[in-house]
């Protein structure tokens, strides 16, 4: 059984920053690949950013390159996605996902998804 528990969510202020965790348990972590995916009020869900298995390789929404990160430490079982320089419009509730698999009509989508941690940017 597959578990990821999110953390690091909460309010801040537009152009500060916030760090979120995700602790993968029930699987050898350094074999899958992770990701973020967030979902804000009255839209669907979208994807974030992911890394691959041995984080040779990320990926990111248009809309937070530059200034999003992902990070792995395959030693604790932990996902990362430093946020920088946030927007209003980031505030989403943001969930951690793994087994990460990409559909050329629908993009983004996973099999294992976190209960998401919430993100509040205030202008």
């Amino acid at each position: 059984q597959v578990q990821l528990v999110e953390s690091g969510g909460g309010l801040v202020q537009a152009g500060e920053s916030l760090r979120l965790s995700c602790v993968t348990s029930g699987r050898t972590f350094s074999t899958y690949s992770m990701g973020w995916f967030r979902q804000a009020p009255g839209k669907e869900r979208e994807f974030v950013a992911a890394i691959s298995g041995n984080g040779d390789s990320v990926n990111y929404a248009n809309s937070v390159r530059g200034r999003f990160a992902i990070s792995r430490d395959n030693a604790k079982n932990t996902v990362y996605l430093q946020m920088n320089s946030l927007k209003p419009e980031d505030t989403a509730l943001y969930y951690c996902a793994t087994d990460l698999r990409y559909n050329i009509w629908t993009g983004y989508g996973a099999d294992y998804w976190g209960k998401g941690t919430l993100v509040t940017v205030s202008s």
